[in-house]
């Protein structure tokens, strides 16, 4: 054999046996996706290499918290300026507040982030409710607004949401939410999309916003929102919200633990399409009425208003059986009686014995005007049950805002003609804004005849005022137990929202407010 053919073969043989020590280096893309190993058999299999996957990146909507999903949208940047940083540390100093907020928007937040989303405005706009109203919807400031997004009652009637004696759209949270992003949609394309100025004018009016704008461009000045001389609640209010919105957006880094709220819809939207008792609507829908009137607080009495709106909120696992059981008992969603005129009575004071209105009894007896005579026979709209038991009427939160001690001595006022909040404050040594905070109003509300105000007053008679939860006995009335405890009947009957027609039951509870000093301990 030729010496040089057995050299090469000797070399070959040898290349075969060397295993390499770094594969990366003496292997292309190719081998790399398609390495050999040995065997004991001394074959090769081709084996493919691991796939590393890549994260899946959730969007928005796939979010599990809902908050998660809204910050993940957020677009208004967030300057370095000293007020959004005072704001910033109060809400970082008071944790509470941001999970008392969580919990109450938690039925609503879902129904208006997809609104947001559907109208493409800024997601920062679901932040309006926790700096307008911190998520209550039966917040009521001294200015007069009302509800979660805040309407005075003169915007709110620009925007379509009626107020009257049965409802109030301001409260009511579908039809505020609507009316409140049709103001904003307004207000940014006013404002030529900056969004700062947009949420400035919804706090002061875009009227006083485009002053400001002229202002600064008449001076040669910047037009943002931080550069503008406005009041000092709008200098504060974007601040506001542009630090609850930096916080929401970077929890971890600033060690917070905001509740998190399930990202899904909570509640469902059922309409009747007639007038019902608020306690019947609760039964149709298998929860109570004080859970109903939570969802639906645009409700002021024990019933929708004779005239609509009628639909309600209700969780959305009870949305067909509340339907199923309006359509089983349609027309039976309000109970009558039958009352007989009296001398004395008109429509207006049959109306305000039974918690209606003269144009609810016009509706039910066909009525063309408001002539009755004595001894007609009227059908009268009536609450299935005790008052008491529409816990988030107006009439009760208003009974229970007035019974609130202030640690003074309580008297009560009665609206005479010619009364103002100015008057009855200059007279009685108290202030307008106490006045009306006691009374669940605002100073420029207006009042009418007959309307009992609480006040609370310094202490001069060495009164000490407990309260007293009393447990009705078999043959206790309003009357005796107002005599036991030295208080008149009818604060007996403010106190608890009853009126003279409803019948005390045994082991019912009463709240009294009792001066001790003159019937012993109690």
């Amino acid at each position: 054999m030729n010496s040089k053919y057995i050299w090469a073969t000797a070399l070959l043989l040898v290349g075969c046996q060397t295993v390499p020590t770094n594969t990366d280096q003496q292997t292309d893309a190719k081998d790399k996706a398609n390495q050999t190993v040995s065997v004991d058999s001394g074959k090769t299999q081709k084996v493919k290499a691991p796939v590393v996957k890549k994260p899946v990146q959730l969007t928005p909507q796939q979010q599990e918290d809902l908050w998660k999903r809204i910050s993940m949208q957020f677009k208004l940047p967030i300057p370095d300026d000293p007020s959004i940083e005072y704001y910033r540390n109060w809400y970082l100093k008071n944790p509470t507040h941001l999970k008392t907020v969580s919990e109450r928007a938690a039925p609503f937040l879902y129904m208006i982030t997809t609104r947001i989303e559907e109208r493409k405005l800024p997601l920062e706009l679901t932040l309006l409710p926790v700096v307008e109203s911190a998520f209550d919807p039966f917040a009521y400031s001294y200015g007069s607004a009302a509800g979660l997004w805040q309407f005075v009652p003169m915007t709110a009637d620009r925007f379509g949401l009626d107020i009257n004696y049965w409802y109030d759209g301001r409260r009511d949270v579908s039809a505020s939410t609507n009316a409140a992003l049709d103001y904003m949609t307004y207000l940014g394309d006013r404002f030529d999309g900056d969004w700062e100025n947009a949420i400035a004018a919804y706090n002061s009016g875009g009227g006083r916003v485009s002053s400001a704008i002229r202002q600064n461009r008449k001076a040669g000045k910047p037009t943002d929102f931080f550069s503008l001389n406005l009041p000092k609640e709008t200098r504060g209010y974007v601040p506001k919200l542009l630090a609850l919105a930096d916080i929401l957006a970077n929890q971890e880094a600033y060690g917070v633990d905001i509740p998190a709220i399930p990202n899904k819809p909570v509640l469902a939207e059922v309409n009747p399409k007639e007038q019902l008792d608020l306690a019947i609507a609760a039964q149709y829908a298998g929860i109570s009425v004080k859970e109903l009137q939570s969802y639906n607080p645009g409700y002021n009495q024990w019933a929708t208003s004779p005239t609509g709106p009628y639909s309600f909120l209700v969780p959305l696992d009870k949305a067909d059986r509340f339907n199923e059981q309006a359509a089983k008992k349609k027309g039976k969603g309000i109970q009558f009686i039958r009352y007989k005129v009296k001398p004395g009575d008109s429509l207006s004071v049959i109306a305000n014995k039974n918690q209606t209105t003269s144009k609810a009894i016009q509706t039910a007896n066909n009525l063309n005007n408001s002539n009755i005579r004595v001894g007609q026979y009227l059908l009268v709209p009536r609450s299935s049950q005790n008052n008491t038991n529409y816990t988030l009427s107006a009439e009760n939160r208003l009974a229970k805002i007035q019974s609130t001690s202030r640690g003074q001595l309580k008297t009560e006022y009665t609206v005479k003609n010619g009364d103002s909040f100015w008057a009855i404050a200059k007279n009685n040594n108290v202030s307008v804004q106490s006045l009306a905070k006691w009374n669940g109003m605002a100073p420029n509300d207006s009042l009418r005849v007959g309307q009992k105000l609480v006040m609370w007053k310094e202490n001069k008679t060495g009164a000490v005022i407990r309260t007293v939860v009393y447990n009705v006995r078999s043959g206790d009335t309003v009357g005796s137990i107002a005599q036991k405890f030295k208080v008149e009947t009818h604060q007996v009957l403010a106190w608890n929202g009853l009126d003279r027609k409803d019948y005390l039951q045994p082991g019912q509870k009463l709240k009294l407010y009792v001066d001790v000093t003159k019937v012993g301990s109690v």
